[in-house]
């Protein structure tokens, strides 16, 4: 079956409708689905709960939807780089799931393994465990986090192969593997296509089978979040 599209429209067509739960890859600005966030502003599909990381920047990134009102809510372990996040948050249009960040990577991957819940003890005592059910082990006390499966999974990867495998590239890699495999239906936009038998099967990190609809993208902007440089002597 043919995975790859050259369009980033093309590649969520027939994906999207107003409610869904969208698993966003990427920390910050590094290794952000660009290109498929874009094209789902273009769509005007609202309602949106997304579930990353962070929530992008003012116009960049996840910012976008925001900026657009498409997001109904966010779950997320970092939002401190936007201020239309903070002005919708404090005056109730946006509802936030605040999640601890490796709570958070644990839920996606849980979700894309087929487990429902697990327990931790990150976030006993804080706000993090109200409501949720805890148990004790070994005289330590625990809560218990659902997984998460999205109804579609964006992450962007270095390289692709025809079977939709992925390498992501150094720091990129972040929350993509997880972000990919959470998602019924996952779409990936990457910067190279490589021909069958060109990646090291020991060097893949997400299988093809996570993946349905492969993004060959150009023109990636690559944003930093915030530049800092050594003054000059």
């Amino acid at each position: 079956m043919a995975k790859h599209y050259t369009d980033a429209a093309a590649a969520l067509d027939g994906l999207l409708f107003d409610g869904m739960t969208i698993a966003a890859g990427g920390f910050g600005l590094c290794g952000i689905p660009e290109k498929l966030i874009a094209a789902i502003a273009t769509s005007g599909v609202k309602d949106l709960t997304i579930v990353s990381n962070n929530a992008g920047v003012d116009g960049f990134g996840l910012g976008i939807l925001l900026g657009t009102r498409q997001v109904k809510k966010m779950i997320s372990s970092y939002v401190g780089e936007n201020k239309e996040f903070e002005r919708q948050y404090l005056s109730g249009e946006l509802e936030l799931e605040f999640s601890p960040q490796g709570t958070l990577a644990e839920r996606l991957r849980s979700g894309g393994a087929g487990i429902p819940g697990f327990y931790t003890r990150t976030g006993v005592g804080t706000l993090i465990a109200e409501g949720k059910e805890h148990k004790d082990f070994d005289g330590e006390t625990y809560i218990l986090e659902r997984g998460i499966v999205a109804d579609l999974a964006i992450v962007h990867a270095w390289k692709s192969d025809p079977y939709g495998n992925l390498v992501f590239r150094k720091t990129a890699r972040n929350f993509n593997p997880n972000a990919a495999t959470s998602g019924k239906i996952t779409v990936a936009e990457v910067e190279e296509l490589v021909e069958a038998g060109a990646l090291d099967p020991d060097g893949i990190h997400t299988p093809g089978v996570y993946i349905q609809r492969v993004l060959l993208g150009t023109g990636f902007e690559k944003r930093i979040e915030q530049r800092t440089v050594r003054e000059r002597a």
